[in-house]
């Protein structure tokens, strides 16, 4: 089972083109964060990304009913994939991200988009989430303001930043990482450089590509993935004792 988990402010309709692609071929699910898309958020949750990581892992574990797992998450939701990860065990079976890097603390920069991240929340029409949008519109608008503002100030906290590679060198899992040439988001240096402490990794950059591979370039960010894991699924059948 593909578990893909969006990024800030958006909702799991992103990954809809990637679902077309694939057909048949995956059983994926593309949840709501809570606070985001549809989903709402329980009072409980805190908008943390050790909360959110809680949340997902649990979600999937209802779901999945002890199905092997992959997670894919894009941005964000590469951090918060990386959090559920340590709490599915064997379950889990490959990590991708899409778009996410980092492990660095900058913190002008980061000033800046927190400013500008929270300067878009305060300030977004409310009205204009209520009228017949298209989701990628919408999804911006509806988001919760308390997980949307929290999430993003927790993501650029010198603690969060500097414990990625940390985390990242713990997993037990093969990893991919892919990253558009054209990404001004997460450039592909700081993809690379927190793959980098990956035990196992592979990283793939997509030429010409953005942000958004799974809008921009479904069937070759689909490709990646599913050439990747074939590859890596078939490695952990062979080096299995029980195979």
């Amino acid at each position: 089972m593909l578990v893909c988990v969006h990024g800030w402010l958006l909702a799991g309709r992103l990954w809809q083109p990637l679902l077309q692609h694939w057909g048949d071929r995956h059983d994926a699910w593309c949840p709501d964060l809570p606070g985001f898309g549809r989903e709402p958020r329980p009072m409980g949750l805190q908008p943390s990304l050790a909360s959110y990581g809680r949340w997902l892992a649990g979600a999937i574990q209802r779901q999945a009913s002890g199905r092997p797992l992959v997670l894919i998450g894009h941005s964000l939701g590469g951090s918060i994939a990386l959090h559920a990860a340590s709490h599915l065990g064997p379950q889990l079976r490959a990590l991708v991200c899409v778009g996410f890097g980092g492990g660095i603390y900058q913190p002008r920069p980061f000033a800046m988009v927190r400013r500008g991240g929270a300067a878009f929340l305060r300030w977004r029409p409310g009205w204009l989430a209520e009228m017949p949008l298209a989701e990628s519109i919408a999804s911006p608008l509806r988001a919760d303001l308390h997980a949307a503002r929290g999430l993003l100030a927790c993501s650029m906290r010198r603690q969060s930043v500097q414990q990625l590679p940390a985390m990242v060198s713990r997993l037990t899992v093969p990893s991919l990482w892919i990253c558009g040439s054209r990404d001004g988001v997460m450039e592909p240096r700081y993809v690379r450089h927190l793959a980098g402490f990956a035990p196992e990794h592979t990283v793939i950059e997509l030429a010409g590509i953005g942000h958004l591979p799974m809008r921009q370039a479904p069937a070759r960010l689909g490709d990646a993935v599913d050439g990747w894991l074939g590859q890596s699924l078939e490695d952990q059948r062979v080096a299995s004792p029980c195979s």
